[in-house]
């Protein structure tokens, strides 16, 4: 059984989208343990596939190299095979210092010496459903029928134990993440978050980091309703998926937890920016999207979208202000 590592990407959302290849490596018998940085680590804790998950203890954009040597100094001799998942340098640097026979992964930053086999990159401006790009690394796949959802799976008890803490009941509730760690041209206005809130029944949960705290509180004080719980800041990742896994719907940007709550199979309206559903959808058939650039019916049509920006170039931001909060609360009644 081959012994294989994984060096994990940075964002949760590209996490989530790895476990379909890290399924098909436990298919077909290799063992496998995922490098990540602590806060995408929990993550690769819900995949049944991942034998071991290991924290790196690296700080983002850090190169660090003595500690990367010292890790590697630690793997020699326990792997066979090693797949990076990012495309930069230092991503591939563990792999090669720790002698792992076969390191594979995408051309990238000079890493010509660093890896074995080398996939090539996307033309320049075609982008690939993220999926189908890391499960790549894998090879041919023998199975046709090889599934391109994502799965993460949640113990019962861990579930139990979080409602139980913030006084939630499954089932009842709304769970709106309107933050997006890549930019604001991925987010949904706090003022149609905050309407959406007042056209929903029962409570609705907002989640969201530390990060986005005072954005939760902004929408808090403008929705003015004692059914909003703001989370944002309050939960663990762990605790997160938890909270997402026994709402009855979910409402987000397209984010990391917009990621999470397809791979749990939880009803959901996804609303895309700037970004593309083409490139990172929703995979499950019990999500929804919006995406004005891509509705026949939105004039005068999105000529700039998907742009990819962080923020919008043009100072309008269309793509996400003309999605009305009443459109987003009669699907989730249809759904």
């Amino acid at each position: 059984m081959t012994r294989s590592l994984f060096i994990a990407p940075q964002w949760i959302g590209d996490a989530v989208m790895t476990e379909p290849l890290l399924r098909q490596l436990h298919a077909r018998g290799e063992r496998i343990t995922v490098a990540a940085l602590p806060w995408v680590a929990p993550v690769y804790q819900h995949m049944p596939s991942v034998e071991n998950v290991v924290e790196l203890p690296f700080k983002h954009g850090s190169l660090q190299w003595g500690e990367r040597k010292a890790l590697a100094r630690q793997w020699r001799g326990q792997f066979e095979r090693a797949y990076v998942g990012p495309n930069s340098l230092k991503s591939a640097l563990i792999p090669w210092l720790a002698h792992i026979p076969e390191r594979i992964g995408y051309h990238g930053e000079s890493r010509y010496v660093l890896l074995t086999q080398r996939l090539s990159n996307p033309p320049r401006g075609e982008r690939p459903p993220m999926v189908n790009f890391y499960l790549a690394l894998s090879g041919p796949l023998p199975d046709k029928r090889h599934s391109m959802q994502p799965v993460l799976q949640r113990p019962t008890d861990s579930v139990r134990q979080t409602l139980q803490a913030y006084g939630l009941q499954a089932g009842a509730y709304t769970v709106i993440a309107p933050g997006a760690e890549y930019g604001p041209a991925k987010m949904w206005p706090a003022q149609h978050v905050a309407a959406l809130c007042g056209n929903l029944p029962g409570r609705v949960v907002l989640l969201a980091s530390a990060k986005e705290a005072d954005l939760c509180q902004s929408i808090c004080g403008l929705a003015d309703s004692p059914h909003v719980l703001n989370l944002a800041g309050q939960t663990s990742l762990s605790q997160a998926f938890d909270v997402i896994s026994a709402a009855r719907d979910v409402v987000s940007n397209d984010s990391g937890l917009m990621h999470v709550a397809a791979a749990l199979g939880v009803p959901q309206v996804a609303l895309f920016g700037s970004s593309s559903p083409r490139h990172t959808p929703p995979l499950s058939d019990k999500a929804q999207v919006i995406w004005l650039a891509d509705d026949p019916q939105y004039s005068p049509p999105l000529d700039c979208a998907p742009c990819f920006a962080r923020t919008c170039q043009f100072g309008h931001t269309r793509c996400l202000n003309d999605i009305r909060p009443e459109r987003v609360a009669q699907l989730l009644q249809s759904m």
